[in-house]
């Protein structure tokens, strides 16, 4: 998986050296991090990932007299191949996911550097987690992407249900119609799907 996966850093080279960290996991280390306040990372396009699965996306930072452990960011993935992540305020938060990667074969011996850690997974297991709070840089575009992908979903499902009918005004010409139930039922399905995961949405393709 060399040069599968890269990082932007504002003013610094672009990084594509990941090492393999487990079978399906990977590592990359950013020196001198304490100023970073954004990271881009992204798929450089020489491999996707395998069918139905995508790259949930970590961070951590070494720390003096102190275990680090992993902070979720999100997931990039082959419909969503580039991510941009907030990270300053998580420097000196709790983290999560102790044990994600092998801290042994890769541990932080310059203090203030971090790492960027990707592990492979399934797609459920990827809508499943829950990114800690406050990485997304912009919630407004979280919020236009949520609704972009709603209605697309919307318009693809109701599509496939119109039939061609007559028109009321001119009954030798036809118009697609759809019926109400095709909506009700999109709805209650939508619905339930954000009720047992409200991320689910972010991985549906535009």
């Amino acid at each position: 998986m060399s040069n599968v996966f890269g990082i932007i850093v504002a003013g610094r080279l672009l990084q594509t050296d990941f090492v393999q960290a487990g079978e399906t996991q990977f590592v990359a280390t950013i020196p001198e991090a304490d100023t970073i306040n954004h990271v881009v990372v992204f798929l450089t396009g020489v491999q996707p990932f395998p069918e139905n699965t995508a790259g949930a996306v970590y961070i951590r930072w070494a720390k003096a007299n102190s275990e680090s452990n992993w902070h979720c960011l999100g997931f990039i993935s082959n419909g969503k191949p580039s991510a941009i992540f907030k990270v300053a305020q998580l420097k000196n938060s709790d983290a999560i996911g102790e044990g994600l990667f092998s801290q042994d074969s890769f541990a932080m011996s310059e203090h203030g550097s971090a790492q960027i850690g990707i592990s492979v997974e399934t797609l459920p297991e990827i809508q499943a987690k829950t990114p800690a709070l406050g990485t997304e840089p912009n919630q407004q575009s979280s919020l236009v992407e949520f609704c972009e992908k709603m209605l697309k979903n919307f318009v693809n499902h109701a599509e496939s249900f119109a039939v061609k009918l007559p028109t009321p005004e001119d009954p030798s010409s036809t118009a697609d119609y759809i019926p109400a139930s095709v909506v009700q039922s999109w709805f209650a399905s939508f619905q339930r799907r954000l009720q047992q995961n409200p991320n689910f949405w972010k991985a549906l393709n535009l």
